[in-house]
């Protein structure tokens, strides 16, 4: 555990809190270093069956440090280079991670934020929630995220989002393919819960499979992604899960 991350394990359900509430939770080195640490714990964990990702305070999380950005200028473009793919390594890992991650969003989600929001495989968020890429605001280019953000919302709004920097709220994020569920304020909490229990109690192998065939679709011909989908069903019909399922479901019938 971290001060930047806070980790905590209930239940299969890995909670990491990013925690630095004073700075809107911005994503400085030493938060990433923490979030790589517990992906990679998450990943070799046979405990952890979910994850889940949120912020301190009032908001989830406004994006890079602008502090540690501007002490970047006097760096080469190659030290830029590797420290901007720390971040993008975060991404990689929680597209890679074969366990779902559920990022719970409340407050503000921009840029960086945004980007390790939608790097994740469901977004909850709080119907007063709000999302964004407003790097074009400070001259800056929300680059690595648009290989995310032009999967989940398609060229021309992807294209609209980050020229514009313009503000979403939940329900248009939503409306957009940003966010996968818009939850109410009251009984949030409750909600949450719900979902995310309901995704540690179904099947941890069917889910690692639905999760790396959904990603894995990318730049597939359709005949091609039809043949992956048959060698993903041969092989989900071996799990113990598949049979100890279909087990129960004969005998009741």
């Amino acid at each position: 555990m971290s001060d930047r991350l806070g980790a905590e394990t209930t239940a299969g359900v890995l909670t990491l809190t990013l925690s630095r509430p004073d700075k809107r939770n911005a994503l400085d080195r030493l938060m990433i270093d923490a979030l790589h640490n517990e992906l990679d714990h998450a990943d070799l964990d046979a405990h952890v069956k979910i994850v889940v990702l949120r912020g301190a305070g009032p908001d989830f999380c406004a994006g890079a440090d602008l502090a540690e950005l501007l002490d970047s200028v006097d760096k080469s473009p190659d030290e830029n280079a590797r420290d901007a793919a720390h971040l993008g390594g975060v991404f990689e890992k929680l597209r890679a991670l074969p366990k779902v991650a559920v990022a719970v969003v409340h407050g503000r989600a921009l840029a960086g934020g945004c980007g390790l929001a939608t790097a994740c495989d469901m977004v909850l968020a709080h119907e007063q929630a709000t999302f964004g890429y407003p790097e074009i605001k400070r001259g800056f280019v929300p680059a690595m995220v648009m290989a995310m953000l032009r999967r989940a919302v398609g060229e021309k709004v992807a294209f609209d989002l980050v020229a514009t920097g313009r503000t979403l709220t939940a329900t248009e994020a939503a409306n957009m393919g940003l966010v996968s569920r818009v939850l109410p304020a009251a009984g949030f909490e409750e909600a949450v819960a719900e979902i995310v229990d309901a995704l540690s109690s179904g099947s941890q192998s069917a889910l690692a499979f639905i999760k790396k065939q959904l990603y894995a679709l990318d730049g597939l011909s359709f005949t091609e992604a039809v043949k992956l989908g048959a060698r993903t069903n041969a092989a989900a019909r071996q799990t113990p899960d598949f049979v100890d399922a279909i087990s129960r479901f004969l005998q009741k019938s």
